[in-house]
């Protein structure tokens, strides 16, 4: 499988998100400046409810922005293909008679898109599934840990 149409796929996404998170962000912090969010009495807590939301969205939408600079820096330079599973390894796993699809990536783990009919997982190497098949290369057979349960699957590819 191409990797480049795929980090273009995973740079769009992102790109959608980070202007959702742009909107979101610019409209906590609207609120919580507004003269509305100023406190009644000791007890009103919506202005300070409002600056947690704001501190929040402001935080993922830096995560995206680091996330997207580290993907459009994938796709600006070679795509290299890993002979075992490492960040920029496109993995296929097989899971009984289909095939499972997931990027490795330092970032955006939990980013899905589909590619081909195939629906790719972006997943780090800090993630319970990242860090079980880190290191490992097509053909071999990985003991897994998967909700509490052992289970084994094949690593049919690494691109």
């Amino acid at each position: 499988m191409n990797k480049k149409p795929v980090l273009e796929k995973i740079v769009a996404k992102l790109e959608h998100e980070l202007e959702m998170y742009r909107r979101a962000a610019k409209a906590a912090f609207d609120e919580a400046t507004s003269e509305q969010s100023k406190a009644e009495n000791k007890y009103d807590t919506r202005g300070l409810e409002a600056s947690y939301l704001a501190r929040g969205q402001a935080r993922q939408l830096a995560e995206v922005e680091e996330a997207l600079l580290q993907f459009r820096g994938m796709l600006a330079g070679p795509i290299l293909r890993s002979s075992t599973v490492a960040p920029g390894a496109l993995v296929a796993l097989e899971h009984g008679k289909e095939l499972l699809y997931y990027f490795v990536a330092n970032c955006a783990g939990g980013t899905e898109i589909v590619h081909d009919s195939k629906e790719i997982l972006v997943i780090t190497p800090q993630s319970p599934l990242g860090s079980q098949l880190a290191n490992h290369k097509a053909g071999e057979t990985v003991k897994l840990s998967i909700a509490g349960k052992s289970q084994q699957r094949r690593i049919a590819a690494v691109h």
